[in-house]
């Protein structure tokens, strides 16, 4: 307590005036102060090796950002800024960069279903609406296979998630039993999506009506209309899908299925205020 003070008012009172007013010598001073710059570069490369072991135990996915989330799971408080500069400047740490998509032509409309959204992403409780879409991965033999994955905007959880072989309505219909299943099939639910043929076909709209469950689609050639969706499968292609490679059809849905328990329950998201899916739907 002491040496802190002398340390805080040496400017107004003089060094050796405090010294000789607390009976301390110099060298005790000048002890405590080599104490105390030891004990910030001790707590100083613990902090850069948790940054290291965070980075690199979420296959070099997260940035600053996220980091400082994480540290904070472990009682480590920092700003942005410090965080961006132990992680870039002083070990070289870089987030994977998202691929920027192509930009998209408007296509001519050709509404099935009115769009109950208009963009309109926030709500406030969960499973009253969830949005859902496909993407494509390719396989070891050349040959694709398709994921869809229905998640809550809520929290932006993954709900339900499944790969195929086939980008076909059985495949959209399987992904939506097993949501409404895990979520015992929720009252008032609005599914969006875009104007594909899988969610327009008189299979997947009877099977919608039979389980209470209102459909909403985007414009078609609109894909700012179901940004949640687009944001989620950018995420899961940059930091999944092409950072690995995969021996086998098995490895890569099994692979897939640890992605999406990562990404509900270790993930920050920005839409929570950086909490987990998870975090956020158990609040």
């Amino acid at each position: 307590m002491v040496y802190r003070f002398i340390d805080e008012h040496k400017e107004s009172f003089g060094l050796r005036w405090l010294c000789r007013h607390f009976g301390i010598s110099l060298n005790c001073y000048y002890n405590y102060l080599a104490d105390k710059k030891e004990d910030y570069h001790k707590q100083r490369e613990a902090i850069l090796e948790r940054i290291k072991y965070i980075f690199y135990n979420n296959n070099r996915t997260v940035g600053h950002r996220a980091v400082r989330i994480f540290l904070k799971r472990y009682g480590i408080y920092l700003s942005k800024t410090t965080v961006h500069k132990y992680m870039n400047k002083d070990l070289g740490l870089g987030a994977v960069i998202m691929r920027k998509k192509p930009n998209y032509k408007r296509c001519k409309k050709h509404k099935i279903f009115d769009n109950l959204l208009k963009q309109n992403f926030n709500v406030n409780e969960k499973n009253k609406v969830w949005c859902t879409d496909f993407t494509y991965m390719r396989q070891p033999n050349g040959k694709f296979r398709y994921n869809c994955t229905i998640i809550d905007l809520y929290d932006r959880s993954v709900i339900a998630s499944k790969n195929s072989d086939y980008i076909n309505t059985e495949l959209a219909i399987d992904t939506l039993e097993e949501a409404l299943n895990k979520e015992n099939h929720p009252k008032n639910l609005i599914l969006h999506s875009d104007q594909g043929v899988q969610y327009t076909s008189w299979e997947f709209v009877a099977f919608c009506k039979d389980n209470g469950v209102t459909q909403s689609m985007s414009k078609a050639g609109y894909p700012y209309d179901n940004a949640p969706m687009e944001r989620f499968y950018n995420t899961f292609k940059n930091c999944f899908y092409y950072r690995y490679t995969f021996e086998s059809v098995e490895m890569l849905d099994e692979m897939t299925r640890r992605y999406m328990n990562w990404y509900n329950y270790v993930r920050p998201h920005s839409a929570n205020g950086y909490l987990t899916p998870m975090e956020a739907r158990s609040k």
